[in-house]
């Protein structure tokens, strides 16, 4: 049974400084380890956010609304995950190109698991029109688009100032430069608000994405928020075509503190497979893209001024679309 005060269905995560990457940039560098969350990824937060706002605003308290998303990849986990630490149920709607053992994933955490359409516009589409019409009560959860899952992300950034804190030989808790990639844009918005509501503009934030999903450059270049033709790239958990409105309007109207960067596939699988050789953890290209920045000593190239003693921080996204075949087969890809 879900309890009256839901517990919160994500946890504070290691901060731990990297001796190797410091070295590499000359400044010191944090690693954020949301890969270490109960969904394996930052997603916990959001997601886990926004099933504990409709479950403290739901109407009848003794009611249990279903959740349903559409996601064949980490905002599914996260949604599944939380709704069974939370004692709810949860639907996927996965496209029918979703991997096989990313749906035994969602299976084994509880999901119950729905296959439609060539793309995940295809299985969204089925289950607003189809599905939630026939479950009044049930709930549509966003993977990235709401305020709820916004809020869940910016409690990385009073967590990280934290820890900080506790580091011996930081005087200030205030990072200097912040590190994520960038797909529907929730993660980005997320800490862009936790920095903004805290007045913290002296962190710089390098929004990186893959070339073939970078939909956020892009709209930059443009003006406006606008969609990519096409997702191309391998790092499909940043394979949204349009960022979300909130996230577009961060970037735009902070260019002082923050630098959209595109980096290649091969480039992430590169930061990826050494971020496993060194640090024992696999993740996706997705948060490779992040890792590249630092792994290649281009910190100092987005964000001026980084001494010996600044902070920055990366955050380790983490992913659960990646196995050691994966790995395998992208090495043999990308490796030289």
């Amino acid at each position: 049974m879900p309890e009256t005060t839901p517990q919160r269905p994500w946890i504070e995560t290691p901060l731990l400084e990297s001796a190797a990457l410091s070295k590499i940039n000359g400044c010191r560098i944090f690693l954020k380890l949301e890969n270490l969350q109960p969904s394996k990824s930052f997603k916990s937060r959001g997601i886990g956010n926004f099933i504990v706002q409709s479950i403290q605003s739901t109407p009848n308290p003794s009611s249990q609304p279903h959740f349903y998303i559409s996601s064949g990849g980490n905002a599914g986990l996260a949604c599944v995950t939380a709704c069974s630490t939370l004692g709810y149920k949860a639907t996927v709607v996965v496209p029918l190109s979703t991997k096989q053992f990313m749906i035994e994933k969602l299976k084994i955490a509880g999901a119950d698991v729905i296959q439609y359409g060539e793309t995940w516009f295809h299985a969204d589409q089925h289950l607003r029109n189809d599905i939630l019409s026939k479950d009044p009560g049930g709930v549509y959860v966003p993977p990235f688009d709401h305020p709820n899952v916004w809020d869940g992300a910016a409690t990385l950034v009073p967590e990280w100032e934290t820890q900080l804190s506790h580091i011996g030989g930081l005087e200030q808790v205030e990072a200097d430069g912040v590190v994520c990639c960038v797909g529907g844009g929730g993660l980005f918005a997320g800490i862009m608000q936790g920095i903004l509501d805290q007045k913290k503009r002296k962190t710089k934030v390098i929004a990186v994405e893959t070339k073939g999903a970078e939909s956020l450059n892009a709209s930059l270049e443009k003006g406006e928020n606008s969609s990519l033709g096409g997702i191309t790239s391998i790092a499909t958990s940043l394979g949204a075509i349009k960022v979300c409105q909130q996230a577009f309007d961060y970037a735009h109207e902070n260019r002082d503190i923050v630098k959209s960067v595109v980096v290649s596939d091969q480039q992430a699988v590169q930061a990826l497979l050494r971020f496993a050789s060194e640090e024992n953890m696999i993740v996706e290209p997705a948060c490779g893209s992040t890792l590249s920045i630092a792994y290649e000593g281009k910190l100092k190239d987005h964000i001026e001024g980084l001494k010996e003693d600044s902070r920055v921080v990366l955050v380790v996204c983490g992913g659960s679309a990646v196995t050691l075949d994966l790995l395998d087969e992208w090495r043999k890809t990308y490796a030289n």
